[in-house]
This record gives C-alpha cells, structure tokens and sequence, in this order.
C-alpha cells in the first residue's frame, strides 16, 4: 500500500505581547489611588483649593461688608448660615475667602524650605566629611529652639505683616527637611549604580543630577507635606498673636483672634476657624502618610 504523504501546515500561534512591568511612580500611583483615606483627605483639600482660587467669586455675600445691627448671629440665622462675627459680617463668605490667605501661609514656606533645605541637605550628605560636619552642626543650632519659639521671635524682630511671616516660617521648615535630604543623600551616596558612576569618570554635579536627586526627593517631599499642617498652624498662631495677616483681610487665625470675645456669647460661631485649621491639618497629615504607605514598595 502506498503511504498518503499529508503535509500539515505548522499552526501558527500569535505572538503575545511582552507584559510591561509597571514604574515605580506608576506603581505609587496605584496603591494611593486604592487608600481610601488619602483619596478622601485629597478630595477635601481639592475642595479648600477650589475656594482659595473662587472663593471671592462665589461667596453668598460681601465677606467685608459689616453692619452693627447683625453682629453675632448664631449659625442657621437666614440669610447667615454660619453666623457673623463680631461686626456683623457673614461668616460662610469669610471662611471661604479665608482658604486662600491660609493654604497660601501654610504651603509657600514649605515649598521655600522644601527647595532651600534640599540644596543644603544633598550637598552636605553627598560631599560628607569636613562639608557636612560644618553644614549641620550648623542647623543643629536651630534646634535648640523650638519652633513656636523660634517663629514668633522671629517675626518679632522682623515685624508684623504676611511676608515677614512667610520669611520666619521659611526659616523655620528649613533645618528639619535639611536634615531629612542628608539622612537620605548620605544613605544613597554609597549604593552600588552611584559608585559606578563615579568610577566612570562623571563629575559630581552629574551624579547628583541622574542618579541622586530621582531617590531623594520622592522621601523629602513627602516628609515636606507633613509640615504643610505644622505651618498651617504656626501661621493662624502668629496671625492670632498679631503677627501675621492684619485686619480686615481674613484669615483663620486673624478670625480666631477677633473672635476670642465671643466665645461665652457664640462659642460655636468663634469655634468655626479652629475647626477649618483643624480639617484642613487632618486632612494634609492623612495625605502624608498615604503618600509615605504608598511609597514603601518592598521589591
């Protein structure tokens, strides 16, 4: 018998597609996104920028406008959801435009010493030796005061008004997030793809650029969103103490203040700057401690 030669065409199986393992900020991303917490602290704070940036285009009514015969209506008066202070003016339109001199006090000296203290930090964890012995035992003299202190004297000696405020505030946050960026740098300095970089032949200032500054800032920024509460506070302090923002703009320490008086006659009227500080730290301080959870990716 004669064999049937069948030739069977090979099947041709598609080729699947190389799966991408995902980037590390991507991989961030996603487990901050899962943390219902964060999202919700972030959601809030979205909500407080959105007052600072329209707040005095959406307000019920003139937050400056005041009127004697209105003076300290209890919250739900019509007209006057949240009250009114103690010149009568209304408290809903105040707290709202009130977000923007707050936020603006909390998170531009952090952003200042965020930039300042990381300079300071990486050059004195990467250079080390004599460099670094001289840079923190520097800002070691800083922490012989504490902070309340150490801004109040501050703006004591450079006096009341909203940058003298952000120039002692500034110079405060500068020495903890230095000597974060050197704790880091120096723990980076030595690792395996820095010294091979030095031993190829590139400068410092390469070195630092490529292969430092990409590991270090993602922890000191990080670090630098916990203090965004601190100086939220520090700043309604200096302001409550006069230091700070001046009547009539208004801010939530400066309401604080004013309303001190009114504390026995309409304490939770005079009690609603404190809980906006307080809301908006919580929220700031859960934000930073998602972000810190979610960079803590185990390889």
């Amino acid at each position: 018998m004669n064999m049937l030669n069948i030739q069977v065409d090979p099947v041709k199986v598609p080729a699947l597609p190389l799966e991408r393992s995902p980037g590390y900020w991507q991989t961030v991303g996603r487990r901050l996104l899962r943390d219902k917490v964060a999202m919700t602290a972030a959601f809030v704070i979205l909500i407080l920028i959105v007052l600072a940036i329209l707040g005095g285009m959406i307000t019920p009514s003139d937050p400056y406008k005041s009127s004697m015969l209105s003076r300290l209506k209890p919250i739900g008066t019509p007209n006057f959801p949240f009250g009114t202070d103690e010149l009568g003016r209304d408290m809903l339109s105040r707290l709202m435009v009130g977000a923007r001199l707050s936020l603006f006090m909390g998170i531009t000296p952090v952003i200042c010493a965020f930039m300042i203290g990381s300079i300071i930090g990486i050059t004195a964890g990467y250079a080390g030796g004599a460099v670094n012995s001289v840079i923190m035992r520097t800002i070691d003299v800083f922490y012989a005061f504490p902070s309340v202190l150490l801004a109040i004297a501050l703006s004591g000696a450079l006096g009341a008004g909203i940058t003298n405020s952000l120039i002692s505030l500034t110079v405060v946050f500068i020495p903890p997030i230095a000597r974060v960026a050197e704790s880091v740098t120096t723990q980076i300095r030595t690792r395996d793809f820095v010294e091979a970089a030095r031993a190829s032949g590139a400068n410092a200032f390469t070195i630092v650029r490529v292969h430092v500054l990409g590991n270090v800032l993602g922890p000191i920024f990080v670090y630098a969103t916990s203090l965004i509460a601190v100086a939220m506070i520090l700043a309604s302090g200096l302001s409550f103490l006069g230091l700070g923002v001046k009547p009539p703009e208004p801010e939530w320490g400066l309401m604080l203040n004013t309303l001190r008086t009114a504390i026995y006659s309409q304490p939770c009227v005079a009690a609603l700057p404190g809980a906006m500080i307080f809301i908006t730290s919580i929220a700031f301080n859960l934000l930073s401690d998602g972000l810190r959870s979610a960079m803590e990716i185990k390889n």
